[in-house]
């Protein structure tokens, strides 16, 4: 059988820095083909330059047995190539109409152009089930239907072939087995899928052959169902991976965080927080479950300094104001509060500051980095890169701008930063979302090395798995409340299942 995509060759260097080196890849017409490895194996390398966003070095790209130059995403688009990114590529005041058809108009007048991918919109929905209001502004869609316009774009441009670069990162499991389905229809109707993913429970429950990368070579490629996870890891990474911590017994001392009554609502008047009260113990992982959008964003964004709210929150039995404007994120650091927020590029980085520089954000007025006034850039330069060192930080470059890391890599920077300033209280959201499984194991095992020393962590999660795996206690939220608080090993994942969705087991909350 002619591969859909074949690959012979393929090199690209930045600089000093080999991304891929002599790539080889075959993928068969109508599958779905994983490709996994470590964070900066050269996988999103490998499909930037399959996308036309960068030219190779060297090699040959082959499109259905015919060669091809892909000068740039045009030229893919043509070879019936799509992508839809991990950050997507969209216009959020505009519709799902004007995003798809951006790019891909028929001529200067736009109404033929709306009517004509109305029609098309209509008959790709029946046909791969991606049901989603054409008229709907980007801005207002949940991120699972904001996915499913990326793809509807690609679908729409004629893709025959279709690269998902982490595509459940940003999707609750709901959604996630949602786009699996919708992936298994492509592939039914004869699309060829690539799945570039660092979850191996995805990469086994979804696809038909997977490849592996590590440190920009392929190391192997080969029948999904003639391996297992531990395999896979392991080729990944070159060793042993631990896919569940291993931990000691918590032993918890003073409360460190209380919180009582927390309420919020947001500008519309919608409650976000509904008299929310839960505590957190020196020593202890108080694991916050829940479906993305029920109000562990805000609580984070509360405890954290983001936002004001009602309610009474103590520190080390210190009240902490929470309902002004003068509560801000800087007095929360002050007072020895660390956070990971969930979205490491909005929140947690400047993307086009270097690392070096965002080593030190939230903690640039403490006198350890000035004197006189001045920041003291040598000190800070030279401890970034200890930082980036025990942090496994690849580059290891202090200078290179954050947006020019892979994204478990930029999650590795604001991890360390907030884990080596040793807060009393680290609050953490998602945090190996978009991380690989070496980073993963290295992430989990700083988070229960902070624990073992004395810090009080609250760890929000959408992974049931990390949420089990990390916590002493589990706090269930649904529509802004607490539905119920569970001790870790006397729980499952169909009792927090049933949480999640809002019903009290047997035996009640």
């Amino acid at each position: 059988m002619t591969p859909a995509i074949e690959l012979q060759g393929i090199s690209k260097a930045f600089g000093p820095v080999h991304a891929n080196k002599d790539i080889a890849l075959r993928v068969l017409p109508g599958t779905i083909h994983g490709i996994i490895g470590e964070n900066g194996a050269g996988k999103s390398t490998l499909m930037s330059i399959l996308y036309g966003f960068y030219r190779a070095d060297a090699g040959e790209i082959r499109i259905h047995g015919t060669p091809v130059t892909l000068s740039d995403s045009q030229a893919a688009i043509a070879a019936g190539i799509g992508m839809v990114f991990q950050h997507f590529k969209l216009v959020e005041n505009f519709t799902v109409l004007e995003n798809v058809i951006l790019g891909a108009e028929d001529g200067r007048l736009l109404r033929p152009s709306l009517a004509k991918a109305r029609k098309e919109l209509r008959a790709l929905a029946e046909d791969y089930g991606l049901n989603v209001d054409p008229d709907a502004c980007i801005e207002d869609l949940g991120v699972g239907f904001q996915q499913r316009v990326e793809i509807l774009k690609a679908l729409y441009r004629k893709a025959d072939i279709l690269i998902l670069d982490e595509p459940t990162g940003v999707l609750t499991p709901a959604e996630a087995d949602q786009l699996f389905r919708i992936l298994r229809r492509l592939r039914d109707e004869g699309k060829t899928i690539i799945l570039i993913t660092h979850k191996l429970r995805e990469i086994m429950e979804i696809t038909d052959t997977v490849s592996v990368m590590r440190r920009g070579q392929m190391t192997a490629t080969l029948p999904t169902a003639s391996t297992n996870p531990e395999d896979l890891a392991e080729r990944m990474v070159g060793r042993k991976v631990l896919l569940r911590i291993e931990k000691a017994p918590a032993q918890p001392g003073a409360t460190v965080l209380d919180v009582q009554n927390l309420c919020l609502q947001d500008a519309t008047g919608v409650a976000r927080l509904k008299s929310v009260s839960l505590s957190v113990r020196a020593g202890e992982i108080l694991g916050i479950a829940g479906v993305a959008g029920n109000g562990q964003s805000e609580l984070l964004q509360v405890l954290s300094g983001m936002r004001p709210a009602q309610g009474q929150v103590w520190l080390n039995g210190q009240p902490i104001d929470i309902a002004t404007p003068r509560a801000d994120a800087r007095t929360r650091r002050a007072l020895g509060i660390g956070h990971v927020p969930e979205d490491r590029q909005r929140e947690g980085l400047i993307m086009q500051f270097s690392a070096w520089e965002n080593s030190v954000f939230g903690y640039h007025h403490d006198s350890g980095w000035q004197r006189y006034g001045m920041m003291q850039n040598a000190a800070i330069r030279q401890a970034a890169a200890a930082q980036m060192h025990r942090f496994d930080v690849r580059p290891p470059n202090p200078a290179l701008e954050a947006r020019h890391f892979s994204g478990g890599n930029q999650q590795k920077l604001v991890v360390a930063r907030e884990i080596e300033r040793h807060p009393q209280l680290l609050l953490i959201g998602q945090p190996t979302r978009g991380v690989d499984i070496g980073a993963i194991e290295f992430i989990h095992q700083q988070i229960m090395a902070l624990r073992d020393q004395g810090t009080a962590i609250l760890l929000v999660s959408v992974e049931l798995d990390e949420i089990l795996s990390l916590s002493d206690r589990i706090a269930v939220m649904f529509d802004g409340q607490i539905m119920g608080e569970r001790a870790a090993d006397a729980t499952d994942e169909r009792e927090l299942g049933l949480l999640m969705a809002g019903m009290a087991p047997a035996g009640g909350a």
